[in-house]
This record gives C-alpha cells, structure tokens and sequence, in this order.
C-alpha cells in the first residue's frame, strides 16, 4: 500500500509506522507502538543476562620449593573453588635455578590434578609460560553446589547422632 495509507492508518490507531525489513522489494512495515516494543526488548535483554552464568577463573600460585602442608591448604581452596563452579589456574613460578628443574614442578602439578581428579578436569595441560607454568582446572558437570550442601547436613546429623550414642554409653 502507499507510505500515506500505511501513515494514516498508523494515526489512526494511535501507533507508529515501523519499517521491518527495508531491504525487501516493497519494504515491510509494521504498525505498532515502539515505545512498548523497545521496552519488551530490553526486559528480554535483562532476563537473558540474568540467567548467564558467570566463571570465574581463581588462581593458585606455588613455588617448587613449596612445602606439602601448605600446598595441602592450597588444594583444599582450589576444591571448594570448584565446587561453586569456578575454574583453578594452577600456577608455580620459577626463581633463579629453579628454572633448571622443571620436572619438579610438573611432578607438583600433576600431584595436585590427581588430588582434584574426583571434582575437576584438566582443562589445560601444564605448559610453560616464561617464568612459569601453570595447568588449568576445570569443575566437573555433576558436582555443584548443590552436592556439597546436600552433603553437609547429613554429615551434621551423622555428628549429632554419635554424640548422641556417646552420651547413652557414658550413661
């Protein structure tokens, strides 16, 4: 229809003339009210952000010289670190000499993979970067947050229980 009809009926109505498609042979237009449409628009926009999930990537770093207790803390962070879901870099960075000894360093960090095997894979072999070399964890799909609070009340009640039986014995 004309451009004149096609306004005069979008006045009518009280709405806009909106051009849809305007490389189509005629061009395609629609009568609506714009306002309302953008603001669907973004409304959908905002829902769609809110359900993206973001990773985030927490780091560890360690050195070759790194003593097994505290390296065990490290692990222990990196496995509640993914089991929110987050990703671990793995990092052991290199000073003087120890730049000569790299196999202690993958050795580290191949211990620490195999320690995290039941939460995370290996997502990024371990590599050197410069000065360091890192190896990038990520969670597995089945284990979430939801797993680990599952699993702790029933550790508690486990806990309430013995103590329970402890005190009928001591009775």
């Amino acid at each position: 229809m004309p451009i004149r009809q096609a306004l005069q009926i979008a006045r009518d109505a009280e709405l806009d003339l909106v051009e849809v498609s305007p490389n189509a042979t005629p061009p395609v237009c629609r009568v609506m009210d714009f306002g309302k449409f953008i603001y669907e628009r973004a409304k959908k926009d905002r829902e769609a952000k809110k359900a993206q999930t973001k990773i985030e990537v927490k780091e560890i770093r360690l050195r070759p010289k790194t003593n097994e207790a505290h390296r065990g803390f490290k692990v222990d962070d990196a496995r509640r670190w993914l089991l929110q879901g987050h990703k671990v870099r793995v990092t052991i960075k290199f000073r003087g000499r120890e730049m000569d000894y790299p196999e202690i360093a993958l050795e580290d960090l191949k211990e620490i993979a195999a320690d995290l095997a039941d939460v995370s894979t290996v997502e990024q072999a371990p590599q050197m970067e410069g000065r360091t070399m890192l190896v990038v964890l990520a969670p597995v799909k089945g284990v979430s947050k939801k797993k680990e609070k599952g699993e702790q009340p029933s550790a508690e009640k486990a806990g309430v229980e013995l103590s329970r039986n402890e005190a009928e014995a001591a009775n």
